[in-house]
């Protein structure tokens, strides 16, 4: 029997994401769309899926309406007789608080985790772009004879200072100490000029972690976070090893990707975009899913010299219109209606986007619903740019609409 019969996962995904503002002014973190037609929770959920993690629990608390729908729409009917994707609000059921932290998001669901039947819990994050087979990191937890696992991914120092937790080992894996945020990491013994970067994913041997939450929960000096409480408080005393991402991507470099802010989730998107893609949608050994609304297929017109709808080096998705214009390496989602004579170049439009004849449309993201008049200018000066909407450090435009629209669809 598969080991993943025997676990179950909780999903973390109340991030309220400030750092990707404007996006996620009416929508939590991992609901924010991706490459066109995807969402960021979908990333972890089809890693899920794809390494026979079938009983999954979805944490939410930040502004989930979005987030609750899609995953009722479309996940919850790939589950089979046994399995289930659930999702979990704050219930308060054992605390007068919302989450407090990582750790306290799952303490307080601790019935519902202690009611199913499982040897291992395995902590995943709703916010990281990669491909990752759980399973071969839960072979590796047991075989190790841990009690806990911590998914660990290679990286530099520079790009891990001050920015990630990092996991100081042994030749073997096991973990020495952990680091939150250091400014002068470790590096790794494995892996030379290296250091070894938390992935926010753990694996506890269930009989471990519930005692381990409740005391933790007691503890009035905690923050009740896995790895600013959790793990410096065990490691030294039980046996807990690091696990190295192994990347499904197949590509020459690892892809692990924290879109924790505009400029990273903008490169993330326009990674997908290029000839030979830096992280692959169309690789059919490992599916990436997601619930699709029902659109007709995206279209292009006019073939007339002066007005001819193209897009290039771009990903279109069903029920778009491109009509008389250019788009070049962009993404582009559902129902979009690009108009004459317009250029849209290296930007992400969400669904339901309007954009008026004569545009001109660079390194832009545009929330849904946006209706743009004719002859807009957005990315071309940057000075203008930041008088009527959000402008990244790296330049990227963010334009959204002006009031919420919670019910309507995405």
């Amino acid at each position: 029997m598969s080991l993943m019969k025997n676990a179950i996962g909780v999903l973390m995904a109340g991030g309220q994401g400030e750092r990707l503002w404007p996006l996620t002014r009416d929508r939590a973190k991992p609901a924010v769309p991706f490459g066109a037609i995807y969402r960021i929770i979908d990333l972890t959920l089809s890693n899920c899926l794809n390494s026979d993690l079938r009983r999954i629990f979805v944490l939410t608390q930040y502004k989930a309406l979005s987030l609750n729908r899609h995953i009722r729409q479309g996940w919850s009917s790939m589950m089979g007789v046994g399995d289930f994707i659930e999702i979990l609000p704050p219930q308060m059921r054992v605390s007068a608080h919302w989450y407090q932290g990582t750790a306290d998001a799952v303490y307080q669901n601790i019935y519902s985790i202690g009611s199913e039947p499982s040897s291992y819990v395995i902590v995943l994050s709703g916010d990281h772009i990669y491909k990752m087979n759980y399973q071969k990191m839960l072979e590796q937890h047991v075989l190790s004879g841990a009690d806990v696992t911590v998914g660990t991914v290679e990286m530099t120092p520079q790009d891990a200072a001050s920015k990630f937790g990092v996991i100081e080992t042994d030749k073997e894996g096991r973990i020495l100490a952990f680091y939150e945020k250091p400014a002068d990491p470790k590096l790794s013994p494995r892996h030379p000029g290296k250091v070894d970067a938390s992935m926010g994913i753990y694996i506890f041997n269930t009989q471990f972690l519930l005692p381990t939450l409740i005391s933790d929960s007691e503890d009035p000096n905690s923050s009740h976070d896995f790895g600013h409480d959790i793990l410096p408080k065990i490691i030294g005393k039980f046996r807990v090893f690091a696990y190295n991402f192994y990347d499904e991507n197949k590509k020459e470099n690892l892809y692990w990707r924290d879109v924790g802010t505009i400029d990273a989730y903008y490169d993330a998107n326009m990674d997908l975009v290029s000839v030979s893609p830096v992280f692959n949608l169309y690789d059919k050994s490992w599916p990436l899913k997601t619930w699709e609304q029902q659109y007709p297929p995206a279209k292009f017109v006019f073939a007339d010299p002066e007005r001819t709808g193209t897009a290039v080096d771009s990903i279109v998705a069903a029920g778009s219109i491109i009509s008389g214009s250019r788009v070049s390496h962009s993404v582009v989602g559902y129902d979009v209606r690009v108009n004459s004579f317009c250029h849209v170049d290296d930007s992400i439009i969400y669904n339901h986007v309007s954009i008026g004849r004569y545009s001109r449309i660079r390194r832009a993201i545009i929330d849904r619903h946006v209706k743009l008049p004719e002859h807009t200018e957005i990315g071309y000066n940057v000075d203008e740019d930041r008088k009527r909407y959000h402008v990244s450090e790296n330049g990227v435009v963010v334009v959204v609409r002006e009031e919420s629209m919670l019910e309507e669809p995405e």
